[in-house]
């Protein structure tokens, strides 16, 4: 999760986020160096007298200032695109977890097992041990294995929610009457948090997400014990 004064982004938990901050490093570097650029010439523009007459009127610095900016894009936008396409790519999944989003909790249905859900509340602060985290922490965590292909449908029951985790690099909207799909795979196992990204009513602001990443081997005896 996030903490105090970081500046970038989350560390990464799937392999598709690990691109998007990739991207987002090869993104920054391309404007930085367009930012030193720009300001040096403005700061040239400004302290210099001198004016090159063969710079007034001229074809080939014309092209120049032309066909550069649009290399540099298109630099930024082939591994944009890839991306884009990668995200949207569903994968067998081993798993299908069903969330459905409601004034202002999330309730979870495990379809590959029977009789399998649960609703998950955020915990109040007055509950909340030293342990935990304030207005992040669930009274029922999402358990599911790592190193697996995840699918998670995804509706809601009122009004729009928005099922986010940044460190997996998901983010789906939960709208009601529809049901879409996103696919992750968590290559570490851990404790990942994510909110409701969407201004969904008063409590908005209160309805966390914990997903708990643990071997297969764990997996099913909490699938057990679930379910007995």
């Amino acid at each position: 999760m996030a903490t105090w004064a970081n500046l970038g982004l989350q560390d990464s938990t799937s392999p598709l986020m690990e691109q998007l901050n990739f991207f987002h490093d090869h993104t920054l570097l391309i404007l930085t160096m367009i930012t030193i650029l720009v300001g040096y010439i403005m700061g040239m523009l400004m302290f210099n007298n001198f004016t090159n007459r063969f710079l007034l009127h001229g074809q080939t610095i014309e092209i120049i200032w032309t066909v550069l900016p649009a290399i540099i894009l298109m630099f930024i936008a082939f591994p944009s695109l890839r991306l884009l396409y990668l995200m949207d790519e569903i994968n067998t999944p081993s798993l299908t977890l069903k969330s459905v989003g409601h004034q202002w909790y999330w309730s979870y249905e495990y379809s590959d097992f029977l009789n399998l859900e649960f609703d998950s509340y955020m915990i109040p602060t007055n509950e909340l041990e030293m342990s935990g985290f304030r207005l992040l922490d669930v009274d029922n965590r999402i358990i599911l294995p790592v190193n697996n292909q995840i699918r998670v449908l995804v509706t809601a029951t009122d009004v729009l929610h928005s099922w986010t985790i940044p460190s997996l690099g998901v983010k789906v909207d939960a709208t009601p009457g529809r049901l879409n799909q996103l696919n992750f795979l968590m290559n570490r196992p851990g404790l990942f948090f994510g909110q409701c990204s969407e201004i969904c009513g008063a409590n908005h602001s209160f309805m966390p997400i914990v997903i708990e990443s643990i071997p297969m081997n764990y997996f099913i005896k909490w699938i057990i014990s679930m379910t007995n």
